[in-house]
């Protein structure tokens, strides 16, 4: 096991220029950090864990009444997606998990829903699941809060004003993917929990966790297991990021693999701008000597393209 100081932690009751300078050195040397002193409820992340692992113990033939759609919301069956958009390493075998995706909650009636807008479509609960979505949103609503307080010190560790992102975030666009990680054998080769890869998100925050499983590739190539930290968040940046920074922030690549002998639940939000934001390098990040190395990009284009190359169960539909 790595040392734990290896992830920076940042502490979110610390004075804002100091948490944002420890975030740029977080997201250059290691694209990964901690965040302590959140304010988010222990008993609230508990219960969450426990609403999840309450509906992966459903019958399959339940969880495939809501299966993951276009719009990306829905339930991921066992071995459903393969990681074939990594960046470093080829990935043949599918997942060895399970997970169900929740977006924001929209109302059936909201106007992006009934024209049925690519990934603004309503989420799928499962049916039967007394006060499942009550508090799958509380936790969603709650994480979301969290992260509308780490914008500023995105904007300062990127030399802009404080308020730089409040805008393109209000309203963002978040996925909060549930899985199920069963317990893997020890010497299945190639065989991945979530094989490795980096995010397409901004940001990604990941709940504290007591059964490890994670880990992070470092800039020399080699893999670091991620400590559990009692209470912590653990946050990482992925592919919008990049774009965002003209790669001055890391998404670094990551994997888990469960060998603990335990059933094994995650809780991942990953946070996007609103999804009529297009996205391009912010101004402190290219000049004369640095160009944008990205075209601006938008959010639904490339997510639907991510969607096509990696869940396995839409691409066979859709052939």
């Amino acid at each position: 096991m790595a040392d734990r100081q290896t992830i920076p932690i940042i502490d979110l009751a610390d004075p804002p220029d100091k948490a944002a300078c420890e975030l740029r050195t977080a997201l250059t040397d290691v694209g990964f950090y901690y965040i302590v002193n959140h304010g988010v409820p222990r008993d609230l992340i508990r219960a969450t864990y426990a609403e999840v692992a309450r509906f992966h113990a459903l019958p399959l033939e339940r969880k495939m009444q809501v299966r993951i759609d276009r719009h990306n919301v829905g339930y991921l069956p066992m071995k459903g997606d393969t990681l074939r958009t990594s960046v470093v390493q080829t990935v043949t075998k599918p997942n060895f998990n399970e997970a169900l995706f929740i977006a924001r909650d929209l109302p059936p009636d909201h106007p992006e829903v009934k024209a049925d807008r690519r990934f603004r479509s309503a989420n799928q609960w499962p049916a039967n699941l007394p006060v499942f979505r009550e508090k799958i949103v509380s936790y969603c609503d709650t994480i979301e809060r969290l992260v509308l307080r780490l914008m500023p010190l995105y904007a300062g560790a990127l030399d802009l004003p404080p308020r730089y992102f409040e805008v393109p975030f209000r309203d963002m666009q978040y996925k909060l993917r549930a899985t199920h990680y069963p317990p893997q054998e020890v010497n299945v080769e190639d065989e991945f929990g979530i094989a490795p890869h980096t995010d397409t998100s901004f940001l990604t925050v990941l709940a504290p966790n007591d059964v490890p499983g994670l880990a992070i590739r470092l800039r020399d190539g080699t893999w670091m297991d991620a400590p559990a930290i009692p209470d912590a968040f653990i946050v990482n940046g992925g592919q919008m990021l990049l774009r965002w920074t003209n790669d001055r922030f890391l998404a670094t690549p990551h994997r888990a693999v469960n060998r603990s002998g335990r059933e094994r639940y995650a809780l991942a939000f990953f946070c996007d701008a609103n999804i009529d934001w297009p996205i391009a390098s912010v101004p402190t990040t290219f000049g004369p000597d640095k160009p944008p190395k990205y075209p601006t990009t938008w959010y639904t284009d490339y997510m639907a393209l991510y969607q096509k190359r990696t869940y396995d169960l839409l691409a066979a539909e859709n052939a």
